[in-house]
């Protein structure tokens, strides 16, 4: 009832207001009628006053020349002369002011013919006076002119009738505006009261409304509120669920995969040790396939950091199409022979910005994804090609920025994945491939790094088709690294020399004493030092550091700020760093600080010969 009773009052607002605009309107149009009736008045009055000014200007013309006549004086021309330089304009705007009005156009026409013809008697008679005839002598043209002179007064007397004519009515056209203009302005205001006290009424009534509708709100609120506080509750207990689900099968994940490496390492140890004495080629096999499981160990914790964002990258800016063209030998190695491989490399594409090995690892790991979904073989097509994400993709894919990009695409003609595979193909430790032929880390790594190097990655896939799987990274206008250039042969390890010196700073014992010896072993004079303390200490008391190789997370003073500190007193102090997690202090945003040289925990002897190798040459 309420509802009918607000649309009604809706509908009489609506028809106040539209009558209330219409009066308005019709005010407007009164007064502009108003106005044109008086400007007929102000054109009557007009042409009147014109009249008369043309009629008093040739009566003092007449007058004038009649003086001068009798008494010869100059003068008395003056009158006459003006009529000569005004009549013409005179007449023609006596024409242009009666226009409008058919009657007076031709009463108008009657009296220019006069005027002239009164003005030409007056210019012979002056002229018959310069000759010498005498005023008595032109009696006949004289009594012509005021013939002429009389019509004329009696074109100007019915011109000036029409016109009070016109004015009487255009008069009573204006008071008839007024009085119309003035009845519309009352009614206005009475419709404004009346409009005026229904809205006040009317939006009293709302406002009561409105105040019993706040109070049923309110108890609404407060429902729902309690109803939303308790699907809150239940939503979060679902959220802590699927979190600990997810923890669950990223630990257990984890832990069966470490625990057959540790199997692997501690068994090949355990062996080694007893065969070391009595049988030395079997120990040192042993010693071999606990490197191996060690070093799957490296790659699974690698793997992991990748997928969570945080490994350290080394990037530069890169060609792609190089790239992929030198990755030949290592992709044949990787996937076999029986596998057909095509590369499309575009002509004219962009720079990017991305860890050089990173990238080349996240290709490898697509194509042996590749390789698996290919039992049977099938063609592998690696392509590259500039790409624009534009705003309504970027809309529509979460953490992708719209802008250029350069896309490096791996596709297979394999099995293929139903939506729900490719839905959860980024989760670590999901996979579909049987026991022992994956570890579900592959394709979380790759998105990780991408989306670490701000790209983005999107796989298109259909079941018993194959898949492309496109990386995505952004364009880079800067100029190309170089990289390195010298090719080191295989089993070569650089050395250094007893006048080369290196202090190592290691906060754990076992860690620290390996690094000695794995430096000593390659010929390097070392110091060492627990904490960044000693090392300060060690410095100031060691004549000639060449390399300060320290852990970056340490108690007390970390290693990045034990190398600044360092390099106040030591500016040429060259620094490598080291550390299984970085916490920020030489990578942000997932990046290695410029200028800094770091190697990564778990390192090989051959891995940190070559990174002390290449910090001391720079």
């Amino acid at each position: 009832m309420g509802r009918v009773h607000n649309d009604k009052a809706l509908v009489a607002l609506l028809f106040g207001f539209g009558a209330l605009v219409v009066a308005i309107l019709g005010t407007i149009w009164l007064s502009a009628r108003q106005e044109e009736a008086s400007r007929s008045v102000r054109h009557t009055l007009q042409v009147e006053s014109h009249l008369a000014d043309l009629t008093s200007l040739i009566q003092d013309a007449e007058t004038g020349q009649r003086g001068y006549l009798l008494t010869g004086r100059p003068e008395f021309l003056k009158p006459y002369d003006i009529a000569g330089a005004r009549l013409e304009r005179d007449l023609a705007e006596l024409q242009r002011l009666v226009a409008d009005n058919p009657r007076q156009v031709a009463k108008a026409a009657r009296f220019r013919g006069l005027a002239i013809e009164r003005l030409t008697f007056l210019r012979e008679n002056l002229a018959s006076y310069r000759r010498g005839a005498r005023p008595d002598a032109m009696g006949d043209r004289l009594n012509e002119g005021r013939r002429v002179m009389d019509e004329l007064r009696a074109v100007m007397i019915a011109m000036r009738a029409e016109e009070s004519r016109l004015l009487a009515i255009r008069a009573e056209e204006v008071e008839a505006a007024g009085v119309q203009l003035r009845i519309t302005l009352a009614v206005i205001g009475i419709a404004a009261l009346v409009l005026g006290a229904f809205a006040v009424a009317d939006g009293r009534r709302r406002l009561r409304q409105a105040l019993e509708a706040a109070d049923s709100l309110a108890t609404a609120n407060a429902s729902l509120k309690a109803e939303a506080e308790s699907r809150e509750a239940a939503e979060a207990q679902v959220r802590q669920f699927q979190k600990m689900q997810a923890i669950g099968q990223l630990t257990g994940g984890i832990a069966h995969d470490f625990n057959n490496m540790l199997a692997i390492v501690i068994g090949s140890l355990d062996l080694a040790k007893r065969r070391l004495k009595t049988d030395v080629a079997r120990a040192e096999a042993c010693i071999d396939s606990a490197l191996e499981g060690a070093s799957r160990a490296a790659q699974l914790t690698a793997r992991l950091l990748a997928f969570s964002r945080l490994q350290p990258l080394e990037p530069r800016v890169l060609d792609i199409n190089k790239l992929v063209g030198g990755m030949s030998e290592l992709l044949r190695r990787t996937i076999g022979e029986n596998l057909r491989v095509e590369t499309v490399l575009a002509g004219g594409l962009w720079r990017t910005h991305a860890d050089p090995a990173q990238l080349e690892n996240a290709i490898v790991n697509l194509c042996v994804n590749a390789r698996d979904a290919m039992p049977d073989g099938g063609k592998l097509t690696i392509e590259t090609t500039n790409a624009h994400l534009d705003d309504a993709y970027a809309a529509s894919h979460a953490e992708v920025e719209p802008g250029q990009y350069v896309m490096i695409s791996v596709s297979d003609t394999g099995t293929g994945m139903p939506p729900e595979v490719v839905e959860r193909a980024f989760e670590p430790f999901y996979t579909t491939k049987g026991v022992g032929r994956g570890t579900g880390l592959g394709l979380s790594q790759v998105h990780g790094f991408v989306k670490q190097s701000h790209g983005h990655v999107k796989i298109y896939s259909e079941a018993g088709v194959g898949t492309t799987i496109k990386i995505y990274l952004p364009r880079n206008t800067g100029e190309i690294d170089a990289g390195e250039t010298t090719v080191r042969p295989l089993d070569e390890l650089p050395h250094g020399s007893a006048d080369e010196i290196v202090l190592v700073v290691e906060d754990d014992d076992r860690v620290r004493h390996l690094s000695v010896d794995a430096l000593r072993e390659l010929g390097y004079t070392v110091v060492q030092a627990a904490d960044a303390d000693q090392a300060l200490t060690a410095l100031a008391l060691q004549p000639r550091v060449d390399l300060l190789f320290t852990d970056v997370v340490m108690p007390g003073l970390d290693g990045r700020r034990l190398a600044d500190k360092a390099r106040e007193t030591w500016p040429d102090l060259k620094v490598l760093y080291t550390t299984g997690y970085t916490r920020n202090a030489i990578v942000h945003n997932g990046m290695l600080d410029a200028g800094v040289a770091f190697v990564a925990k778990p390192f090989t002897i051959e891995q940190i010969a070559l990174k002390v190798r290449q910090v001391l040459d720079a």
